[in-house]
């Protein structure tokens, strides 16, 4: 794995957050999140901001803006079905720089399903993602986070990475409000070394609204965004 320095864009000023380093990875059948796996190798202060369950056209865009605002790249892991309604902004998302994965073509709880099913929704979510964005997915997110032998087994031949979390804030339970989110992200950074890869939801309303607000607060904390990108296909 490699990183580069500073990509924060210029006109952004120095009162932006920024994306202060790209981490790239190898494209392997690898695992990362504390959660679960092993840790990315981020150093104090490092923060990796990922995004689930989009795109959606009532609130991804607002996402997109505020990270923009900020000059600060993230990673999304799209859902198949809602990535096929919306192709023309999960590019847009693309498009911004961000990184683009996947997490599932249905958010399924998959231990329920036979092996056979599951093994067929991840096959749906690859043709999606190649179908949209016209080269091969990277990485994986399990919906909801229920990681099965058969998925695990399938996406390591494949070469895709598994990736969980260090950290999420419930940000897909009824909304508590900004000040609420942004209160309980800064805490759970704090438990787990000041350090971490955060779960946020950008196909949800509270989520978009509160996301100024988190970035402003990483800012004044001195916390900086590391961007997670993997190498090119073979």
């Amino acid at each position: 794995m490699t990183a580069t320095a500073s990509v924060a864009a210029a006109d952004c000023g120095p009162a932006a957050l920024g994306t202060s380093r790209v981490l790239t990875l190898p494209r392997e059948g690898a695992a990362y999140g504390r959660a679960q796996h092993a840790p990315l190798p981020l150093r104090a202060g490092e923060v990796v901001l990922s995004f689930d369950d989009g795109p959606r056209p009532e609130s991804t865009p607002l996402v997109l803006q505020a990270l923009a605002q900020q000059c600060v790249r993230a990673t999304f892991f799209m859902n198949g079905e809602p990535l096929l309604r919306s192709p023309d902004l999960a590019r847009r998302v693309r498009d911004a720089g961000h990184t683009v994965a996947m997490h599932g073509f249905r958010h399924e709880h998959f231990a329920s399903l036979p092996e056979a099913d599951q093994l067929a929704d991840l096959q749906a979510m690859q043709a999606a993602h190649l179908e949209v964005f016209g080269s091969p997915a990277p990485a994986y997110r399990f919906p909801f986070l229920e990681e099965t032998p058969a998925l695990l087994a399938a996406l390591k031949t494949r070469a895709l990475t598994v990736m969980s979390v260090d950290l999420g804030i419930e940000d897909w339970l009824p909304d508590p409000g900004p000040a609420l989110l942004t209160e309980r992200l800064l805490q759970r950074l704090a438990e787990n070394d000041g350090r971490g890869l955060v779960l946020l939801h950008d196909a949800q309303d509270q989520t978009a609204a509160a996301l100024p607000l988190m970035l402003k607060a990483l800012k004044d904390r001195g916390y900086r965004v590391v961007h997670l990108q993997w190498s090119a296909p073979p």
